[in-house]
């Protein structure tokens, strides 16, 4: 290791080491939302209804909640390089599973650990961030995480449904986990944990890495002695719940049956309501730093998409125009839940920041992991016996019923952010 320095990281060299984590967060979200622009071949290979699909896309959501905590504690533990470096190898080997997969079954399987894997993606470049970047700038490099992942999710949209109708499913997810694997050989040999390793000062303070380390279950004890953590855990399932099973699955259906769109046309619509979520993400969280608040701007957004999906699920036959807006706007409005990590942060002592996270995300998560299934179950019972090229087909009093669902936690987060307690971006 060079003589330590009296500076701190050039801006490029910290940008680097987040950019690397920020294109596996890429990959992550692209495989997150794929399955929304291929429902159609899904559905046909594998003989499978709504509330199969519902189960084969979640089987994503199911381990990468059951993967947040520990990733969080090992991120604390053992350092970002290691976690985002085998995780990368991990997704790219589930990649290749779900891109062979005979069955439904080795569809799952792939999924499984592809969701298990890229779940050390954000946590990762949150500690990455804490360690290379200024305090006052982990809102926004948050922030700019999401909108990162976001522009994954895009390229799972139009783009992705150019590249099915031309050469199949198959071999397009094939190739994106060959591109996952050199994602990991390149975090590897290039991803450092802190700035002390290149020669420079670091940011984090002297108490996030030098305080007690006690047994992992004293750590997740003392993380929930915090009443901020249970309510920061709850609120963005609700959020991300809703923007992800209609954008991650639901959407495409729902905008190709009432709205007539072409799978295409509606996959662009997602991809637009995706993009205004990776915009909300750093305008709300730089706001949010710039005012020293959490609380305002995160209940502001949260009963702003409440009221925009409200509209768009009990109004029928909007005007394009309007439908647009209101996604556009709920999709903005729903950036606000990247507040809930700079706040939950700053909410425990920092030396459980990557633990707290980790909590975080599991409850991010755990929106879409419960959602996605449960609106392709109520889909399933409210069936009315049409098929389309021998797929089910839906109408609007089931896509209503199971869209509730969506609604319904998300009037709960809004209410619940009124019980949290505001850190005035002060860490505890």
């Amino acid at each position: 290791m060079s003589e330590l320095k009296t500076n701190y990281p050039p801006l490029r060299l910290s940008w680097f080491m987040w950019g690397l984590g920020a294109v596996f967060y890429f990959i992550g979200f692209y495989q997150r939302v794929a399955p929304a622009v291929m429902t159609t071949e899904l559905m046909q290979d594998f003989a499978i209804g709504a509330a199969g699909l519902g189960n084969l896309s979640a089987f994503y959501f199911y381990s990468y909640v059951a993967m947040q905590t520990p990733t969080g504690i090992l991120a604390d533990r053992l350092g970002p390089r290691r976690l985002l470096g085998i995780g990368a190898l991990v997704a790219g080997v589930g990649g290749l599973i779900f891109g062979f997969a005979p069955t439904m079954f080795w569809a799952c399987v792939g999924r499984l650990l592809i969701g298990g894997s890229v779940a050390v993606a954000f946590v990762g470049m949150l500690k990455l961030a804490s360690h290379w970047f200024a305090p006052r700038q982990f809102a926004l490099a948050a922030g700019m995480a999401l909108f990162f992942g976001i522009i994954g999710a895009v390229f799972a949209g139009v783009p992705l449904r150019l590249a099915v109708n031309l050469v199949g499913w198959r071999p397009i997810m094939l190739v994106s986990a060959l591109v996952t694997l050199g994602v990991a050989l390149a975090i590897w040999f290039f991803v450092r944990d802190d700035p002390s390793e290149k020669g420079y000062l670091s940011y984090a303070s002297a108490v996030s890495d030098s305080g007690p380390k006690g047994s992992v279950l004293q750590d997740l004890k003392e993380v929930f002695r915090y009443r901020n953590t249970w309510f920061l855990c709850f609120i963005p399932g609700g959020v991300v719940g809703c923007i992800l099973t209609f954008s991650g699955l639901w959407g495409v259906p729902f905008l190709v049956t009432h709205y007539h769109f072409t799978a295409t046309q509606a996959a662009a619509l997602n991809s637009a309501l995706l993009i205004a979520w990776a915009v909300g993400g750093p305008l709300l969280g730089g706001l949010s730093d710039r005012m020293g608040l959490r609380k305002p701007l995160y209940i502001v957004g949260n009963v702003t998409l409440v009221g925009a999906w409200a509209v768009i699920i009990f109004v029928p036959n909007l005007p394009v125009v309007l439908l647009v807006g209101l996604l556009m706007l709920a999709g903005l409005a729903s950036g606000g839940m990247i507040i809930g990590f700079a706040f939950v942060k700053e909410s425990v002592p920092s030396r459980l920041g990557g633990t707290a996270s980790g909590i975080i995300n599991m409850g991010v998560m755990s929106g879409p992991m419960i959602l996605q299934p449960a609106v392709g179950l109520i889909l399933d019972l409210n069936w009315q016996g049409q098929f389309l090229d021998g797929v089910k087909v839906y109408g609007l009093d089931a896509f209503r019923s199971g869209f509730c669902l969506m609604l319904a936690w998300a009037v709960a987060s809004a209410v619940l952010i009124f019980f949290t307690k505001e850190t005035h971006c002060q860490q505890t």
